[in-house]
């Protein structure tokens, strides 16, 4: 099992990502990873290149109906190039609300068309290591342009790993059919893993000649710690209203649903309806923290990884922001902890 970090995207975040990313990489973290809210996914990954030489890199993730193949394929490819192989390409479909209103893009059938997505990605990627034509042909996305002037030509390593995130089972299957990876969303439990995320995975590789063990699963994880016991009940506190947050969505009700909590899902939507803030974050028990985070002390929360997700999930980052020269024994214990796994 891996430890991956996050890099913070808030505010004037890009003056701070070389920093950042060389003591992420001199700490030992496997991977460095972007997400793309406020801030573009991709420029920070240019600067922790730069200033970085093993360490991994990658969107979780990037908008992928916000965005032509083309652009995505010409983006990841000078990454790729310019990191000698760093990169994990992770792309994430949104949702309709934000791609129609937000990015004003169409937005219909999304498993079907990530699917041809991401074969227009890699059609787009022969031609330019080829140097051949472009025939990409589909429902959604056709390529069949491309000239020696637009064309970047062959790179070192042209393998780029493509990952995609998603909650339910028909992008976890299409995981296991096209891709090197998935990411588990936050929202999740062992549970539903290992009883939903993993069997579609499994299937869909199996239409594709594949195992599961082609795919490697990510994810990030919510956890309560602290020094002392007042500080691990703050946490253990906004960790109940983030969870709240999430379950309030009607996307991610399948979570819920694997444990029976379907109708606290529904409570929950109409409540963030009324901005009811407080009484959502009422609705979240004990019994559901327990399954939806890991609390442990400073010193446990390695352990506590590895028990929890050894054999489930390939490589996990913490819910946690990471702050260059602060807790650096914290981490680098829990690194090597976890790296054993």
């Amino acid at each position: 099992m891996k430890l991956d970090v996050g890099l913070a995207v808030e505010g004037k975040h890009l003056p701070n990502i070389a920093r950042t990313a060389q003591a992420a990489e001199a700490l030992g973290f496997a991977g460095l990873w972007t997400s793309e809210t406020k801030h573009d996914a991709f420029l920070p990954l240019v600067l922790a290149a730069e200033h970085t030489q093993s360490i991994q890199l990658g969107t979780s993730v990037a908008i992928a109906f916000s965005r032509s193949p083309m652009v995505i394929a010409q983006t990841a490819w000078d990454l790729q190039d310019f990191s000698e192989g760093r990169l994990l390409l992770g792309l994430g479909t949104q949702v309709k609300a934000h791609i129609e209103r937000r990015f004003s893009m169409p937005w219909d059938a999304p498993v079907a068309r990530l699917r041809e997505y991401i074969l227009a990605l890699r059609g787009i990627w022969q031609a330019f290591q080829t140097n051949g034509p472009l025939n990409v042909r589909g429902e959604f996305y056709s390529h069949t342009l491309i000239t020696p002037f637009f064309n970047p030509g062959p790179i070192t390593h042209p393998e780029i790993p493509i990952a995609i995130a998603g909650v339910n089972t028909g992008l976890a299957r299409l995981a296991g059919e096209q891709c090197q990876g998935f990411h588990v969303h936050p929202f999740h439990t062992p549970q539903y893993v290992r009883d939903v995320v993993r069997p579609a995975i499994a299937e869909g590789a199996e239409r594709s000649g594949r195992s599961i063990a082609d795919v490697e699963l990510a994810t990030s994880v919510f956890i309560i710690t602290g020094r002392d016991a007042a500080a691990i009940a703050e946490q253990r506190e906004r960790m109940r209203a983030q969870i709240a947050f999430y379950a309030s969505t009607p996307t991610y009700r399948v979570v819920l649903e694997t444990h029976g909590w379907g109708e606290i899902g529904e409570q929950l939507s109409q409540l963030a309806k009324r901005q009811r803030w407080p009484e959502m974050t009422a609705l979240i028990s004990d019994e559901m923290l327990r399954a939806l985070t890991v609390e442990a002390g400073p010193s446990e929360i390695g352990a506590a990884m590895r028990e929890r997700y050894t054999g489930l999930i390939d490589r996990i980052a913490f819910y946690l922001p990471f702050e260059p020269g602060s807790d650096d024994a914290f981490w680098r214990a829990t690194i090597d902890e976890i790296h054993r796994a």
